[in-house]
Parts: C-alpha cells; sequence; structure tokens
C-alpha cells in the first residue's frame, strides 16, 4: 500500500510538515546578520546547503511565516545590508542555536539571549559565533522571492569571502575532520541528528572506476532472497567481474578453504548469507568470488 498526496488538496501546515520530515537531516545554516542601524541578529534555517564551489555559493532560505505570513528578521536584514556570516553548528551549542530561533522583538541580539560570543569579522558588517567550529563571512549576490503567500522561500544566495575555522576540527592533512565536528542536523518536528564516530559508515566513491552495475550480476545474485539492495549496489560497483584465473587463485586462498570447512558449497543460501557477511565487513573482491564459485 502507498499513499499518494497532491500537495495542492492538503494545508500548508501539513504539507511543510511532510517535507520537513522526508526531506531530512538538513544542515543547519545559523545566520547573523545586520540592519542599517547596526542591530545585530543570528538565527537558524534548515532550508540550507552549498551549491557551488567556484564561485563558492551557499544558498539558505528564511521562509515567510506560516501562522501569518510575516517575513523573518534576518530576511529583513539582508535587504538591507547585504551581507552575512553562516555559522556552522555541532553538538556543543545546539541548545544555543535552539534558543536563539525564539521570535524575539526586532533589535533583540540573539547572541546576547543564547549565551554566545559575538567576534568581529574581518570582511563583512555581521559579527560571527566564536564557538561555531566552522564560520563563513558572506556576500549577498542575490536574493529570490519564491512566493509572497505563507510558508513561501526567499533564496539567499551568498557568496563565501572569507573561512574561519577552529583548529581543534582539524586533522594533521589541515582538512577538517568528519568525526571532531560532532554536527547536528534538522529532523522532523522537534527532532535533531547527530553526526558521530558510531553513525558514519564509508562507500567507494565510483568516480575514478566505472561500475559494472547490478544488470551484469548472475541472475542468481541478482535475484537473491539474502544479499540487500545495498549489498547488491556494492557488487555492482565493481569494476569487473573476476576472471577464471581469479577465481582460481581465490579458490586456493585461507579464506575459501575456511568457508568450505563452514558450510555447504552447494547450499545457496549458504553462501549467500556467508557473502552478505563478508560485504558488511569490507570484502567486496571475496565476497563476488565467494558467490561466484
Amino acid at each position: 500500500m502507498i499513499t499518494t498526496i497532491d500537495p495542492k488538496a492538503i494545508s500548508q501546515g501539513a504539507l511543510h510538515n511532510y517535507l520537513l520530515t522526508a526531506v531530512a537531516p538538513r544542515p543547519i545554516c545559523f545566520a547573523s546578520t545586520i540592519d542599517t542601524a547596526g542591530n545585530v541578529n543570528l538565527s537558524p534555517f534548515s532550508f540550507f546547503n552549498v551549491f557551488s564551489s567556484n564561485p563558492p555559493i551557499m544558498i539558505f532560505s528564511p521562509a515567510r511565516r506560516g501562522r501569518d505570513n510575516t517575513t523573518k528578521h534576518t530576511y529583513e536584514n539582508i535587504l538591507e545590508v547585504k551581507e552575512c556570516v553562516i555559522n556552522i553548528v555541532n553538538y556543543p551549542i545546539v541548545e544555543q542555536m535552539s534558543l536563539s530561533s525564539t521570535e524575539y522583538d526586532k533589535g533583540v541580539n540573539e547572541f546576547v539571549k543564547a549565551g554566545l560570543t559575538q567576534v568581529p569579522s574581518e570582511v563583512v558588517g555581521p559579527p560571527r559565533v566564536g564557538e561555531a567550529p566552522v564560520a563563513f563571512e558572506c556576500k549577498v549576490d542575490q536574493v529570490i522571492s519564491l512566493g509572497d503567500g505563507p510558508g513561501a522561500g526567499n533564496l539567499i544566495l551568498a557568496r563565501v569571502v572569507l573561512m574561519h575555522i577552529r583548529n581543534e576540527y582539524l586533522n594533521e592533512d589541515k582538512k577538517l575532520d568528519t568525526a571532531k565536528l560532532d554536527l547536528v542536523a534538522r529532523m522532523g518536528g522537534s527532532h535533531y541528528s547527530r553526526v558521530i564516530p558510531e553513525s558514519l559508515f564509508e562507500i567507494p566513491k565510483p568516480i575514478k572506476t566505472k561500475g559494472i552495475g547490478i544488470d551484469q550480476l548472475p541472475e542468481h545474485i541478482r535475484e537473491s532472497k539474502v544479499l540487500t539492495g545495498n549489498n547488491l549496489g556494492r557488487l555492482g560497483n565493481s569494476e569487473h567481474l573476476p576472471s577464471p584465473i581469479a577465481l582460481a587463485e581465490f579458490k586456493t586462498s585461507a579464506r575459501y578453504r575456511q568457508a568450505l570447512l563452514n558450510i555447504d558449497m552447494n547450499d545457496q543460501m549458504a553462501v549467500h548469507l556467508l557473502a552478505r557477511d563478508w560485504l558488511e565487513r569490507g570484502l567486496i573482491k571475496e565476497a563476488l568470488a565467494l558467490l561466484l564459485s
């Protein structure tokens, strides 16, 4: 069974909830802005991502409020002063970030309310969050309104002109360390997700090589009752099927001899179960050879 929904047939609020719960996790743009009087505003937005590295462009969207169709201070400030700082949010500041989303009156400084350190920027007017692991000083190239009704987005195209990275989040090669960053992302409702080492996994990128594709795997593998779509995807990312020589060499390996002691090679279910185990341990070539033996 499947539920099919026409966006025009439900309320804006219901559609909003479906969209934000399904399209997740979303990175958080913790945007600091100023108005022409110099009043500072700090607010988070999860309609956000990076869209180009040359030029370096980030886009976020302070949408119109669903309940009364009013615009947010961030959007109003950027129309006045086309600059912002996009601060990245990690777990150590997530509660302060959430507090800053309170709809304080215009002119109230959320840095003060949230207890965050206001650090002067070097190129733009708005300050950056001192506690943020990474902060991007940006010039706003363009503002695109997507509508004038409740929930309508306002795309802020922000060009990065300077980056600030706290050294404790760099590895020995001076690159950002994903595990150290401890980033958080927005989910549906009041939920967030946290990027900790236990939640990280790697998938080989099919950039330098061309995978054979699942369609090139033998039928008994493609139609396996044991192997998952992820398992098949990993096998299909192989550059080629093992040659007869490679299969012969595999059959002389200690790993294959050990497999013969544990399973009946004529039992397809047992072979597929063992291959799945090997795939989940990263033994891709061995798993493919086992399935073809």
